[in-house]
């Protein structure tokens, strides 16, 4: 039996882009935990989500309270997929040092789903009524303003995940 470093896997890719599938696939693997912002900020703070400014202060708090969390898993020599959005730099950052604070490996996983597609599995999405919160198409143009996609200078671990069309 080998014994693989941990990993923290981190996800980045718009509204829709297909982060939470790629992270439950990414968490079926052995001594590997998914860790879900949305279920996590539903919850929490659900009633106090109304703009991408409510959504930063939420998620703000929530990082602040999963930070040590995470580092103890990884420390324990879990892999954690971080199915929370590395959509900025900050994001990222703020990752990337939990995986260095723990001592473990990390992998951006970066989803190039376009506008197009990203908008049609939004719309069957939120039609489907199963995920906790349900943005709209201008919410998602809202949203898009603050993508950051990663540079070379941010030394990352880049893995590309192209949409299959």
């Amino acid at each position: 039996m080998s014994d693989q470093p941990p990993v923290l896997h981190m996800l980045c890719g718009k509204i829709a882009a297909g982060k939470s599938t790629l992270a439950a696939e990414l968490s079926s693997a052995p001594k590997t935990i998914r860790i879900n912002e949305d279920d996590w900020l539903a919850t929490l703070f659900a009633d106090q989500m109304e703009t991408p400014r409510d959504f930063m202060r939420c998620s703000t708090r929530l990082r602040a309270a999963m930070g040590p969390h995470i580092v103890a898993l990884l420390r324990a020599g879990l892999s954690v997929v971080l199915d929370f959005q590395a959509n900025t730099t900050d994001a990222r950052a703020w990752m990337r040092g939990l995986s260095t604070e723990a001592g473990a490996d990390h992998r951006l996983h970066l989803l190039t789903a376009s506008d197009a597609i990203c908008l049609a599995r939004l719309k069957a999405r939120n039609a489907g009524g199963e995920h906790p919160f349900a943005a709209t198409e201008a919410q998602f143009h809202q949203v898009n303003k603050f993508f950051q996609p990663p540079s070379e200078d941010e030394g990352l671990t880049v893995i590309r995940h192209d949409p299959a069309v």
